[in-house]
């Protein structure tokens, strides 16, 4: 019988750039301008300042390269710093499904590994594709979540798929880096529960560093267990049982087209209700006599989202940005969610908390019936005069049923890339980035001048 790693090798070493329908190629040109956005919003973020120190302290003249800098550095390395800022700021793009998933992750190492190896801008979209393609396709499959365990164990084996694929792995050598990435590589859920840590920005950039490193062993001989999947004590057997994963049928069937651009700064389950807040503003009078707000939810925003007490009462950003009843709050206390809104000082002023307490998150049969397709969430606000106002919001902007334009995503790259780098550079960047597939080298992509 044909394990499952040999036939996603199969088709990581089979699959060619004429493959992927011009829709596939120019999203993947979007998301990689997205990723580098959110990457200049966190540049001074304390996960940036720590994973840059320590790659940085190792050297690589035809390595990878830091993000704004000249300095090249193992690709696994790169890969760790730079996803940990693309991930900091939880505004890189998101698919949800039996299990939730951040698949732009992929795509500081499909850049690290496609520098390193000098491919074409056309091989990096190309292996950023198979990224995409095999997390959102395992996330489709089965969840890990409800057993306790971390959606980034999936990027380990996206990552390593597409680097054995940048790195000219054949079907074997790819089917062991599937196999060493797979055996190794289990995260628990705790990055993500409770009070939320700077790791949350580095858990997934940890999985890709080690698929990375997974794909070059293989590439060395380096052999790993076969039946990652199928074994005795591999992933159907000890967590989430048997599942058939399908693949892309045909030039616009890639899972790339089916995950979302994050509008706001904020875990994507509680992009909705911002949306319906922001809507619902101009007819709430003054938030702060707003007398109760219901939000009703679903179950897996329910769960991360709204209901462990330290979503109610955060202390990081990382936890604030996690709590669809702070979200709400400063979506209707200020009239946008932005970076600023989970700063230390927003985090503990005294009208957002007296706000917070006034709402509640309740599970409904109706919005578990709407997820995963969209994300319903529905405020009920009752203000102070007495009124009730009722909005649902399935498609929030930014997810594949309502998509950003073109426009809109760069617009958010400029936001982020303000104060960081000049505008002439950022134009640069924009241009740079939308014109991947004609790119010999990406390394202009990558070192630039921060201000």
């Amino acid at each position: 019988m044909t394990s499952l790693a040999h036939t996603l090798a199969e088709r990581a070493v089979t699959t060619r750039y004429e493959d992927l329908s011009p829709r596939v190629v120019h999203e993947v040109k979007r998301r990689v301008l997205d990723s580098l956005g959110c990457a200049l919003g966190a540049w001074t973020s304390r996960p940036a300042r720590v994973t840059r120190a320590i790659a940085e302290g190792v050297s690589v003249p035809r390595g990878a390269s830091l993000l704004g800098s000249r300095h090249r550095t193992l690709p696994e390395l790169a890969a760790f710093s730079n996803g940990a800022l693309v991930r900091y700021l939880d505004f890189n793009d998101t698919y949800l499904s039996l299990e939730p998933a951040h698949p732009s992750d992929n795509l500081p190492a499909a850049l690290a590994v496609g520098q390193a190896v000098e491919a074409s801008g056309r091989d990096i979209i190309l292996a950023a594709a198979l990224g995409y393609e095999l997390q959102c396709r395992l996330c489709d499959a089965a969840s890990l979540r409800k057993h306790g365990w971390d959606h980034v164990y999936y990027g380990a084996l996206s990552t390593a798929l597409l680097a054995s694929r940048l790195y000219g792995l054949n079907v074997p050598q790819t089917v062991h880096a599937l196999g060493l990435a797979g055996v190794c590589n289990f995260a628990t859920r705790q990055t993500r529960t409770g009070q939320l840590s700077d790791w949350k920005a580095c858990a997934f950039s940890n999985a890709a560093r080690n698929g990375i490193f997974a794909a070059q062993l293989a590439r060395q001989g380096l052999t790993g267990p076969h039946e990652i999947f199928e074994g005795p004590k591999g992933l159907f057997q000890m967590v989430t049982g048997p599942f058939d994963l399908k693949w892309a049928t045909g030039p616009d069937d890639w899972m790339i087209l089916r995950t979302y651009i994050k509008y706001w700064p904020a875990e994507y389950h509680s992009q909705s209700a911002i949306d319906a807040a922001l809507q619902l503003r101009p007819e709430c009078g003054d938030p702060r006599q707003i007398e109760s707000i219901r939000i009703e939810s679903f179950e897996a925003a329910v769960s991360i989202i709204g209901s462990e007490p330290e979503k109610w009462r955060p202390t990081s950003r990382e936890t604030a940005d996690h709590s669809m009843g702070y979200c709400v709050a400063v979506a209707l206390l200020d009239g946008d969610v932005t970076r600023a809104s989970f700063d230390e000082q927003r985090i503990r002023d005294a009208t957002v908390l007296a706000l917070l307490d006034r709402i509640r998150i309740v599970e409904t049969a109706e919005c578990n019936a709407g997820y995963p397709d969209g994300i319903p969430n529905r405020l009920i606000i009752r203000t102070g005069d007495g009124r009730e106002l009722r909005k649902l919001v399935k498609y929030p902007r930014g997810h594949a049923g309502n998509p950003m334009t073109d426009d809109e995503v760069i617009a958010k790259f400029r936001r982020q890339a303000a104060g960081v780098v000049s505008d002439a550079t950022a134009q640069r960047l924009i241009e740079l980035a939308l014109a991947l597939d004609t790119l010999a080298d990406v390394t202009p992509l990558l070192e630039f001048d921060v201000l």
